[in-house]
């Protein structure tokens, strides 16, 4: 079976994108497995925090590397907190107090318009010079207040209009088949699969 490290110690994102590489029979190992330190992420953008991790990840494992960089982009706010969404609240990292931040940065905002963005990056090896990239949007509005119970980050506070119902109160199934990571894995899964795996 073929080996993939994640740049990445969410337990959230880890369990979110081993599902999404079932199919494929990819052994989905955490950089933790690795004792790994989690990698500085000092760029403006998605696409180059990604590549950051998963070059970082791979160098340290010597094994192929996804890396997931995704927040949300609030419309009120210009688009952040974006790459900082989590640490939007400053340290420790924790997505309690990034969602109170949000709520109170928002208070009597009407425009509530945002959407989830994410870039994934995936090396074969540390110095990969072609990289597979695949991103996803997930667009809906901030809610007032938290609903749900499920999901990590943003998602108590984050309002899927067509579904009526908040990131947190979805299966993970569920959000697989609509969120911007769910989005990205997708077409991450199409173009390995083109490749016929070769990692």
């Amino acid at each position: 079976m073929k080996k993939l490290v994640i740049a990445s110690s969410n337990p959230g994102k880890l369990r979110e994108i081993a599902h999404a590489l079932e199919p494929l029979a990819i052994e989905v190992l955490p950089q933790s497995a690795f004792n790994v330190p989690e990698a500085e992420e000092p760029h403006a953008t998605f696409i180059e925090n990604a590549l950051a991790k998963a070059r970082h990840a791979s160098r340290r494992c010597g094994l192929p590397a996804l890396a997931d960089d995704s927040g949300i982009c609030v419309d009120a706010l210009n688009g952040e907190p974006g790459v900082h969404s989590a640490r939007y609240a400053g340290e420790p990292v924790s997505d309690e107090r990034n969602n109170r931040k949000l709520l109170a940065t928002l208070a009597g905002e009407t425009n509530r318009k945002a959407h989830y963005y994410c870039v994934i990056a995936l090396v074969r090896h540390a110095e990969d010079p072609q990289p597979l990239i695949a991103e996803g949007e997930w667009h809906g509005e901030i809610l007032r207040a938290p609903r749900g119970a499920s999901g990590f980050g943003y998602d108590p506070l984050f309002l899927d209009p067509e579904l009526g119902r908040s990131g947190a109160e979805l299966a993970l199934e569920e959000k697989n088949r609509v969120s911007h990571r769910g989005g990205a894995l997708t077409r991450l899964v199409a173009r390995l699969r083109e490749r016929g795996v070769v990692l």
